[in-house]
């Protein structure tokens, strides 16, 4: 396996958003390119490395799966977008087909690497790819909500007025609907976050957390309604989420894990902090949980575990 060498199956904006941020961050020496269609592959290929002067060095190509075999991580982006009014969960049965044509694909080549779905909805995704991908649990993940608890944090540092990276939360569940916010362990640097809230002399604090709550979980359906489609901001978590495998820096994350007891919850695919590193999902963590968070979480577990009964994954 190179642990240099990334692969991007789907060009679209998502892909490319991607592609466009692992050549900022510069911890790839290879990338490949994979697309439906040859020419927007080959397109974006040539246009990322006519920035490479001001780069650091990478062979960027469109290639074919034959190309992705030594990859250290296969990133898939590929199915139908989401469309206004449309949600996360509407796209399953698109997606699912699209996906299991995909990992057929890619078995054929014997990945050495690890499977990063990103293709919504992405914990059902993330559940279809590791059934037919028949890869270990610890290599095949999804994006999660590692952008949602980046909203959060983005959100909360706003109200208040802090560095939104000194603020540590997390987001659970389904990236989609039924997602919820671990209040009960958010903190701004150890200071936990009622506490601060009150030190900053503020009032409405049930309200303050509320109003954020629905404001992250409505972000992808705002942005979608204004501009059409989300990609920025998920290009940059899937960038953090390379940057822990390739460094290895065991950063938790709140990805896509197929859980097997942890939370009491099995054989479904959900978000939930885990340790990232060089092996991929190296440790679900099961942190502590309220009362009501814990039913929270058994009820976006129930959500998804309707979905995926609907699927014929056989």
């Amino acid at each position: 396996m190179n642990i240099k060498k990334v692969a991007i199956i789907g060009c679209g904006n998502v892909g490319a958003s991607i592609a466009f941020n692992l050549v900022e961050k510069s911890m790839f020496s290879e990338m490949v390119l994979i697309d439906i269609n040859k020419d927007k592959a080959e397109g974006e290929a040539m246009d990322l490395s006519h920035g490479l002067p001001y780069a650091a060095p990478m062979d960027i190509y469109a290639g074919d799966y034959k190309d992705i075999s030594d990859a250290a991580i296969i990133i898939i982006t590929s199915g139908a977008a989401q469309k206004p009014g449309e949600t996360r969960l509407d796209l399953i049965g698109k997606n699912s087909a699209i996906m299991r044509s995909i990992i057929e694909q890619i078995n054929a080549v014997n990945p050495e690497g690890i499977l990063l779905i990103v293709a919504n909805p992405v914990d059902i995704l993330t559940h279809v790819a590791l059934k037919y991908s028949k890869l270990p649990k610890n290599r095949v993940m999804g994006s999660g909500t590692v952008l949602d608890t980046a909203r959060l944090k983005y959100l909360l540092a706003t109200k208040l007025k802090v560095d939104s990276r000194n603020v540590h939360t997390v987001i659970m569940g389904e990236h989609g609907d039924s997602e919820f916010p671990v209040n009960s362990i958010a903190n701004v640097s150890g200071i936990p976050l009622l506490d601060f809230f009150e030190w900053k002399g503020m009032t409405g604090y049930e309200a303050m957390l509320a109003e954020i709550h629905e404001d992250v979980r409505m972000s992808a359906y705002e942005i979608i309604k204004k501009k059409g489609a989300t990609y920025y901001g998920i290009a940059m978590a899937v960038g953090k989420i390379c940057q822990s495998i390739v460094n290895d820096e065991k950063s938790m994350l709140p990805v896509s894990a197929e859980l097997e007891g942890e939370y009491d919850i099995n054989g479904l695919a959900m978000s939930v902090p885990c340790i990232i590193g060089k092996d991929g999902i190296e440790k679900v963590l099961e942190v502590p949980l309220s009362t009501l968070e814990r039913r929270e979480l058994k009820s976006s577990a129930s959500s998804l575990k309707a979905v995926v009964k609907t699927l014929d994954l056989k």
